[in-house]
């Protein structure tokens, strides 16, 4: 996959997202993506982005003030 930003090469790879609620903070660890070999910029596939709402609109409802939340595991 080449990278959006640059048009390196990107390589699989597993990154942490963190999503900042205003009133929680959501960090997603071991998310699978694609990261670039020259800008360290991020890509997620379609059905990674899909399954990280999900996971954070889960996090919303038990509104807690910092959720760390294993990707594989809840994916």
């Amino acid at each position: 996959m080449k990278c959006m930003k640059c048009g390196a090469l990107a390589q699989k790879g597993i990154t942490t997202s963190v999503t900042d609620l205003q009133d929680c903070l959501v960090i997603v660890r071991n998310v699978p993506c694609f990261k670039c070999s020259e800008c360290n910029e991020i890509i997620y596939t379609g059905d990674v982005i899909q399954q990280l709402e999900e996971i954070i609109n889960s996090a919303k409802k038990v509104m807690q003030e910092i959720s760390i939340i294993d990707y594989s595991k809840v994916a």
